[in-house]
This record gives structure tokens, C-alpha cells and sequence, in this order.
């Protein structure tokens, strides 16, 4: 299995926008080959240390059956067409690909 842990940092005042954005694609991925599990979350303030909390960053959580899946979701219709939608309201992006020890 195959974990990954994207955070995405969007511009000011854009934060609904991509939560718009994203969860209506998300019904196409979740229908993907290999696909176990595609969450956005945001930040909960706790006051735990070292916590550091940014309101303009979406982590995506994602679990995929395997690396091969992983890549056929990156290249698909849906994902390149959410690439686009975006492309203007997103500032920066870390990816995380993760496999279990």
C-alpha cells in the first residue's frame, strides 16, 4: 500500500474556492483503480506543540492500493483537468509518498 500526504498552499482569500474545486473531483478519483481512500483536511487549532497552523493549506490524505495506481491517477482525464481549474489559485505544493516500514 501506498500512502501519500500532499499539502497544498492556495493563494489568499482562494481557500473555498479549491475546497470547491477539489471535492467535486473527488467522486472520480474515489472511483479509481486502487484508490482506498482521498481526504482533504485543514488545520484544527490544539495548541499542541510543535503545531504549525496555516489557514491557506489543504492536506490531502491518500491511500492507494500500489505506486502503478498512484501514477495512472496523476495522468488521468479528471486529475489533469483539476490541474487546470487550479493551476491560478494554488501557490505551492509538497508531496509526500509513503510506504509502510
Amino acid at each position: 500500500m501506498i500512502s501519500v500526504i500532499a499539502s497544498i498552499q492556495v493563494k489568499d482569500g482562494q481557500l473555498d474556492n479549491f475546497i470547491e474545486i477539489f471535492k467535486s473531483n473527488m467522486p472520480a478519483v474515489l472511483k479509481e483503480k486502487g484508490c482506498i481512500e482521498y481526504i482533504p483536511t485543514v488545520d484544527v487549532p490544539t495548541e499542541l506543540p510543535p503545531q504549525e497552523l496555516n489557514k491557506n493549506i489543504v492536506t490531502v490524505i491518500e491511500k492507494w492500493q500500489s505506486l502503478e495506481d498512484l501514477m495512472a491517477h496523476l495522468s488521468s482525464a479528471h486529475m489533469l483537468e483539476y490541474k487546470e481549474k487550479t493551476k491560478d489559485i494554488v501557490a505551492s505544493m509538497t508531496v509526500k509518498v509513503l510506504t509502510e516500514v
